[in-house]
């Protein structure tokens, strides 16, 4: 409901019907002044977001507290006095991410092989030039190099192929026999050093950074894939169908990306004071989430603990497998994308 003054016409806005009350009984629109203040389109923004006239917070509290009660009273159809889930996924995925990139960076700044600090003074503008390209166009200086260059620098072993020539005249007179994978990871790999110049730092730099920005694309493509797991392990229980394991789901989601945010400014306090031992905080937060899922489960399917704790362990060892295999095809191709 807004907050502006009613109007004292009683056309509506919208479709021109005579409004009886405070609502179109025709269109459902609020017959309200239509001219706003940058506050009230500000407030009625987050409004439509989450729902802050109290859904959000009773939705909030309900889900914290009560693993898979959410879940139950969407499948009944008891759903006006909670937060739509799809919309709470949406807000609460994306106040996550946003702390998760502002908090883990991936530091870029690249060692060069080749380069110490006895030759340094011999590097020309036309070589910094080319380094600062490398190094997504910050400007280097001798004195920022000389820096970088210590003892703990870490540096790419070079391939014993030093060229894609090469590797292809060794397969040509067949001295070496790789296979089509091999082959395709060898080229990679001779790409991957010719471009960043033997620099292993660089380039795990741009490959982490890579799968830090796949992680959304990756948890989007999990959500379906864990409930459709859901759906499996309960298939004999016809009461419930597919989108009622994905409500569930979502709002294990959800949970997740709370405790987690949790997790990451219990770490961020550590860094700032020392206080390690917060470390247990967080290890017990971890806990948390994984009996979260447990009493969820037992509180939504409705099933024995004995059942529960069964599925709850397959569960957890086929959705391990399935990140895995996720995690390694989204490696492959932030490798491929680099």
């Amino acid at each position: 409901m807004s907050h502006l003054p009613e109007r004292k016409e009683k056309n509506c806005l919208n479709c021109g019907t005579t409004v009886v009350g405070k609502y179109c009984h025709n269109c459902g629109q609020e017959n309200i002044e239509p001219k706003e203040s940058v506050w009230h389109l500000i407030s009625h923004f987050f409004n439509d977001v989450t729902h802050f006239d109290g859904k959000f917070f009773t939705s909030l509290k309900d889900l914290l507290l009560r693993p898979g009660f959410l879940s139950k009273e969407y499948m009944l159809g008891r759903r006006m006095s909670f937060l739509n889930p799809i919309r709470m996924y949406l807000f609460t995925s994306f106040v996550f991410f946003l702390i998760f990139f502002s908090l883990y960076k991936v530091d870029e700044n690249i060692v060069v092989v080749g380069i110490n600090k006895d030759n340094i003074d011999k590097i020309d503008s036309t070589d910094l030039k080319e380094l600062s390209n490398l190094n997504n166009g910050k400007p280097l200086t001798k004195e920022a190099l000389g820096r970088q260059f210590d003892s703990s620098s870490i540096t790419l072993t070079p391939t014993k192929y030093k060229s894609k020539k090469e590797y292809d005249s060794l397969l040509s007179a067949g001295v070496i026999k790789d296979n089509w994978f091999k082959k395709m990871l060898v080229y990679k790999s001779i790409q991957i050093n010719e471009k960043y110049r033997y620099n292993k730092r660089l380039a795990m730099a741009k490959i982490v950074d890579k799968i830090q920005h796949s992680i959304p694309q990756m948890l989007f493509v999990l959500l379906p894939l864990f409930a459709l797991l859901l759906k499996l392990l309960y298939i004999r229980r016809k009461a419930f169908y597919y989108t009622d394991h994905a409500i569930f789901a979502i709002h294990f989601y959800i949970f997740v990306f709370i405790a987690m945010l949790l997790i990451f400014g219990i770490s961020k306090i550590i860094s700032l004071t020392g206080l390690s031992w917060l470390q247990y905080i967080n290890i017990a937060l971890v806990l948390i989430i994984f009996y979260y899922l447990y009493k969820a489960m037992r509180n939504f399917y409705r099933q024995s603990r004995i059942k529960t704790f069964f599925k709850y362990l397959l569960l957890l060892g086929s959705f391990s497998f399935v990140g895995i295999f996720l995690f390694t095809l989204f490696l492959f191709i932030s490798l491929f994308e680099i």
